[in-house]
C-alpha cells in the first residue's frame, strides 16, 4: 500500500492540501470507492466516473480559455473539475466552496474533490460554506465568480444572487435550470415537492427575463446569455418524462438550461 505524506498549508483561513505524487494503482482502488459527480481526468489514464461531462459543460459556460492573472471562486464545487480547469488556464488563486455537498446532505461527499486535488498536486484551496453567509469579509472578491447547478436548489434565489454579487469583482458565469421559457414577463417556478427532475432538492427555476431582471437588480449592467437548452433538446427529454412520469408536456417543454455572462 503507498501512503502519501501530506503538507497542510493554510492561506487566509482558506486549506490547500499538498501531497507527493499519487501513484496509479492505490489511486485507482481510491477513485472506484467515490461516488462522482464530475468526469474528468486524473492523470495516469485514470477517469472518473462521473455523472456530467466536463469538457461539454466548460464549452457551454464560455469560462475563458486564459485566466493568467485572475482570481477564480467557484460555488458549489462538489469534485472540483470546473475549480481545477480554472487553475489549468492560468488563474493565480483558485477558491473552491461547497456547503450541501462537503456537509454529506446529498447523495456525494466531499472526498472527490479531496482525492482529484491530491492527485492533480492542485494548490486550489477550499471553504466550506453556505451560499447566503457569503460575503467580502469572510469570502473576498474574486475576478470570476462560477456559481453553476446551484441557484434552482434554492429557495431564494435572489438573496443568492445578492450574495453572490457582492463577491464578484468582474465576471459572474450563471448556469441554472430554467423554466417559463415560452413568458416574456419575468417568472419564477417553485417546486414545493419534486416536480423538476423528481428531485426533492430542486425548489425553483426562472425563465429569462427573471433571471435578467434579477441580476440587474443586483447592479450588474452587462447581462449576456451564452447558451440555453435548444426546443428540439428539450422536446426529447419532454418526451421522456411523459412516458416515464406522465407529466404534461406543456409544462417540461417549457424547461431547460441556461447559462448568462454577468458584468457590472
Amino acid at each position: 500500500m503507498v501512503h502519501f505524506s501530506e503538507n497542510i498549508q493554510v492561506r487566509s483561513g482558506f486549506i490547500t492540501t499538498m501531497t507527493a505524487p499519487a501513484t496509479p494503482v492505490p489511486l485507482a482502488e481510491e477513485i472506484a470507492r467515490i461516488k462522482w459527480f464530475h468526469t474528468m481526468d486524473l492523470g495516469h489514464g485514470l477517469i472518473t466516473n462521473g455523472v456530467i461531462d466536463v469538457a461539454r459543460s466548460l464549452r457551454q459556460y464560455q469560462l475563458p480559455s486564459d485566466l493568467t492573472g485572475k482570481t477564480f471562486l467557484d460555488i458549489g464545487a462538489w469534485d472540483g473539475a470546473f475549480s481545477f480547469a480554472a487553475e489549468r488556464r492560468g488563474a493565480k488563486r483558485v477558491l473552491a466552496i461547497d456547503w450541501f455537498i462537503w456537509k454529506n446532505m446529498g447523495w456525494g461527499s466531499k472526498q472527490g474533490f479531496e482525492l482529484a486535488r491530491r492527485a492533480l498536486q492542485s494548490k486550489v484551496e477550499d471553504f466550506t460554506i453556505d451560499v447566503y453567509d457569503m460575503s467580502p469579509e469572510k469570502v473576498g472578491q474574486w475576478d470570476v465568480v462560477l456559481f453553476a447547478g446551484v441557484l434552482y436548489h434554492l429557495k431564494d434565489p435572489l438573496l443568492a444572487l445578492q450574495r453572490v454579487a457582492s463577491v464578484t469583482r468582474e465576471l459572474l458565469i450563471l448556469e441554472t435550470a430554467i423554466d417559463f421559457r415560452f413568458s416574456r414577463r419575468p417568472a419564477i417556478a417553485f417546486y414545493p415537492k419534486n416536480e423538476l427532475n423528481d428531485d426533492p432538492t430542486n425548489w425553483c427555476a426562472p425563465n429569462l427575463p427573471a433571471l435578467q431582471a434579477m441580476l440587474k437588480t443586483c447592479g450588474f449592467k452587462d447581462i449576456r446569455v451564452v447558451h440555453k437548452t435548444s426546443v428540439f433538446s428539450q422536446l426529447r427529454s419532454t418526451v421522456q418524462w411523459a412516458f416515464k412520469k406522465r407529466i404534461s408536456p406543456l409544462t417540461t417543454i417549457q424547461q431547460g438550461r441556461a447559462v448568462i455572462h454577468a458584468r457590472f
